[in-house]
């Protein structure tokens, strides 16, 4: 019995896609028999050497391909001694089972496994998931489309092709070609991540890409607002509606720790009577779905109470007039500028302020300012909050005082 085979690489110009590029293809023949495997790369006819089976050329794109090809060749090879050395038969069917990895089944491309996904995705904005967050999802597929064209000249790619490499080559393109930062770059990933995760459950990838891919999130200096920056943004005097609204709800989530999407969800059965008589906020966050209760301070009272007559409020469902979150974020800027304040005043700085000036600050313990907050995890509460120098200066004057309670009485005695 015959136990060689041939191998052959060469473009199938029938499939040429609208920017001319041709996908390169296979053959392999065992006694007579053979089968064709696309190799997930595509090139400009032009570069295609058929006498060498390789693409001309030093760049990166050349020399990435040409690797490609070789591998192919000497992963052919070890199974065919593997059939050897184990007396197994040799045939086009063995040979294409564990060329693929040791699967029959027929890949299922990335690109198309994402976006039935995302449609699904779409279809529990507003029941599981935030709007934002489905937009993510689309933004990443959008990321990796363009990637895969650039990078393997190709419309799709088959997801039992994808390795350790095409995460690192993703990672790299992120970064430079889209211009992400480390943590953006990160996010994405695992937003691919998930999809790899789907293919892998359901049986459609034989080894886990990620399995060896390590990277850390770099950790973000959050701006808050100080006490100070507080009171001159309350008592600045604002000339038109628009500013005045939205510096309103700006502080309104400053003395709640609530998102934007969550003010602009508030209704009054959010309103609840607390356990102490007071006047409550308890609300499911459209991020996470975890639940929030927030007592109301007197600031969110007042604004609460400002807005009860306003023509939206006596309209709609909400009790808050709220702008959307770009028109917000954009007079956010126009209001630092006109208050002095240099930092990047944002929707979500405002929660940031709840949890580091308005809370912890004031000695409020931060497990309380992760359940007002909502967290799931006290982990997430640290991230978010920082211990201002003027607590950490109170609590160690208290130690102080304890411990050397003489020096202090001096001090006090000079004062």
């Amino acid at each position: 019995m015959k136990t060689d085979y041939h191998v052959h690489f060469y473009l199938k110009l029938a499939k040429k896609n609208k920017a001319g590029f041709v996908p390169i293809i296979l053959r392999l023949v065992v006694n007579g028999q053979r089968a064709e495997y696309s190799i997930s790369r595509r090139i400009d006819p032009k570069l295609w050497n058929a006498n060498s089976e390789k693409v001309n050329g030093n760049n990166r794109d050349a020399k990435e391909i040409n690797d490609h090809i070789s591998n192919l060749k000497h992963k052919l090879n070890r199974i065919h001694q593997s059939y050897i050395d184990s007396d197994t038969e040799v045939t086009v069917k063995n040979f294409m089972y564990d060329l693929r990895g040791g699967s029959n089944i027929k890949s299922k491309l990335l690109l198309a496994v994402f976006e039935e996904h995302n449609k699904r995705m779409d279809t529990l904005v507003d029941k599981d998931i935030s709007a934002s967050t489905a937009s993510r999802y689309w933004t990443c597929y959008s990321h990796l489309e363009a990637f895969i064209k650039e990078e393997y000249k190709n419309d799709d790619y088959r997801l039992n092709d994808i390795d350790y490499q095409f995460i690192n080559k993703l990672e790299y393109y992120l970064k430079t070609v889209r211009k992400c930062n480390h943590n953006s770059t990160l996010k994405y990933i695992n937003n691919f991540k998930k999809i790899i995760r789907i293919a892998l459950a359901n049986g459609w990838m034989e080894r886990d890409p990620f399995y060896n891919y390590k990277a850390q999130f770099k950790p973000v200096e959050r701006e808050f607002l100080t006490q100070e920056e507080i009171v001159i943004l309350y008592e600045k005097d604002l000339h038109f509606d628009r500013l005045r609204i939205v510096r309103d709800m700006f502080l309104f989530s400053c003395y709640t720790g609530l998102a934007y999407a969550d003010v602009k969800k508030l209704t009054t059965d959010d309103i609840i009577k607390g356990i102490d008589g007071y006047q409550w906020i308890k609300t499911k966050r459209t991020k996470t779905d975890s639940v929030s209760s927030i007592p109301l301070l007197p600031m969110a009272m007042e604004i609460l109470k400002k807005y009860q007559d306003h023509p939206e409020v006596k309209r709609g469902p909400y009790i808050l007039p709220v702008l959307s979150n770009q028109k917000s974020n954009a007079f956010l800027k126009e209001i630092a500028e006109l208050c002095g304040i240099k930092k990047n005043l944002t929707t979500h700085l405002a929660r940031h302020t709840f949890a580091t000036t308005v809370t912890l600050s004031n000695g409020v313990p931060i497990e309380s300012v992760s359940r007002m907050l909502g967290h799931k995890s006290l982990r997430t509460t640290q991230h978010y909050a920082k211990i201002v120098d003027r607590k950490i200066s109170d609590d160690m004057s208290m130690l102080r005082a304890k411990l050397h309670p003489e020096s202090e009485q001096k001090k006090d005695k000079k004062k």
